[in-house]
């Protein structure tokens, strides 16, 4: 708007605001885009969850023969249990029970002390390592196309994740975050995400967080669809995968 417009404009509001209806007036207007503006961003919201909740159930279901022979293998591999669980912080700092495929052996965990010093990931704050010795034959596999998130399907159809946003990190991550890196909890965590398509666990931390506040910032229905759809050839790929 040239700056000529927008004097006038500025100085009718002015003249308005002088007289008892024109208060009124203005005020009815501030709240008429304030309502307009909170509908946008929740009907944006809602159609969002409704494409999760639907996208969920319908993957869930079709998958049901590769979740079997999954399960199968895994069994085979060392008699232990299928699922893991593991507590992540979501949205707004929430936390909760993300469900993922073992890969790794039964003491992962309590193993997990002697390999920190490999971290691929220098800042410290996120961990990976190209050839985990923890991890299982099976698991390799699951790990390299990704299966081994597929279960996170249920958390999207529950609500605490999404198909799309940022990874969901662990607690003992977010206890190292900065207020920079606290911008990535402003919106629930997502099975893929920008830096998923875009490298995988080769991008470092920094690298991580700045994909995701990009994301948080232009987030929108087909961006979402943009990278599911390049999620596929990304996870088939099997590059950037640890």
């Amino acid at each position: 708007m040239p700056n000529n417009e927008l004097n006038i404009l500025v100085l009718r509001q002015f003249e308005s605001a002088q007289s008892l209806a024109g208060r009124l007036f203005l005020n009815l207007h501030v709240e008429f885009q304030r309502m307009h503006a909170s509908w946008l961003a929740q009907s944006g919201a809602a159609a969002k969850r409704g494409f999760d909740i639907a996208a969920s159930f319908s993957l869930l279901v079709l998958l049901s023969p590769l979740f079997a022979l999954i399960a199968i293998l895994v069994k085979i591999e060392d008699g232990g249990p299928l699922f893991f669980t593991q507590t992540r912080v979501g949205q707004f700092g929430r936390e909760f029970k993300m469900f993922k495929v073992r890969s790794m052996c039964l003491d992962a965990e309590q193993r997990l002390k002697d390999i920190l010093e490999k971290n691929r990931h220098k800042e410290g704050i996120t961990f990976k390592l190209k050839d985990d010795p923890r991890i299982t034959r099976v698991g390799k596999w699951l790990r390299k196309f990704s299966f081994d998130e597929l279960p996170q399907l249920y958390n999207v159809l529950i609500g605490n994740m999404s198909l799309v946003g940022p990874r969901p990190p662990l607690p003992r991550e977010v206890s190292k975050y900065s207020l920079a890196h606290r911008r990535r909890l402003a919106v629930k965590p997502g099975i893929t995400c920008i830096w998923q398509i875009s490298g995988r666990a080769e991008i470092d931390f920094s690298g991580q967080v700045q994909l995701d506040v990009d994301y948080i910032e232009t987030q929108g229905f087909w961006v979402d669809v943009k990278i599911l759809a390049k999620t596929i050839p990304a996870v088939l790929s099997g590059k950037g995968a640890c």
